[in-house]
């Protein structure tokens, strides 16, 4: 039964560790959003994709954002604005 326990306890802490590697997360200002392409150019003069979820609607050049991306990718999955 410990072996069990412990066999299971391993794979949940592999699988956690598995999936937190999928994502990162930076900050950053927007310089320029284009609510078309789901683009947003950050004044560091990175692009980024917004996922089909995220809202830009409230959005705009100025903007400190928070954002959450598909690692090894330039997809966001979360932006969310903070203060400067």
């Amino acid at each position: 039964m410990k072996k069990i326990v412990t066999a299971i306890l391993a794979g949940v802490a592999m699988t956690a560790t598995a999936f937190a590697s999928f994502a990162g997360e930076g900050e950053g200002v927007i310089a320029s959003v284009d609510a078309e392409t789901r683009t947003i150019v950050l004044q560091d003069g990175s692009t980024w994709t917004a996922a089909d979820d995220v809202d830009l609607a409230a959005l705009a050049p100025g903007d400190a954002i928070k954002v959450v991306y598909e690692d090894g990718t330039t997809v966001l999955t979360s932006v969310e604005k903070t203060a400067m």
